[in-house]
């Protein structure tokens, strides 16, 4: 980071068992752990910006049918299995 544009900082409170969780999962992927929670919650955003902008669409097209939502499961699926193929080549 340089040094005209420090990162803000937080002091947040977490329940000991995900501290726990925090700091191994951090360890495992080698990253501080606030690269980690930093990771955590733009992930988290990302999901409530999609959720939001489904819900969006949805009001405007109407509501996903069974066999969209099917697709969209396979879909997620693929990618996620092609994301971690690629994970474990690095």
């Amino acid at each position: 980071m340089p040094r005209g544009n420090p990162s803000p900082k937080l002091a947040i409170t977490v329940d000991p068992d995900v501290y726990e969780k925090i700091v191994a999962a951090a360890t495992r992927d080698k990253v501080s752990i606030s690269a980690w929670m930093t990771r955590a919650a733009r992930e988290a955003l990302q999901r409530r910006a999609g959720l939001a902008a489904v819900a969006g669409w949805e009001k405007q097209h109407g509501v996903f049918t069974a066999e969209e939502m099917e697709e969209a499961r396979r879909r997620v699926q693929a990618q996620l299995r092609t994301s971690r193929a690629v994970r474990r080549l690095a």
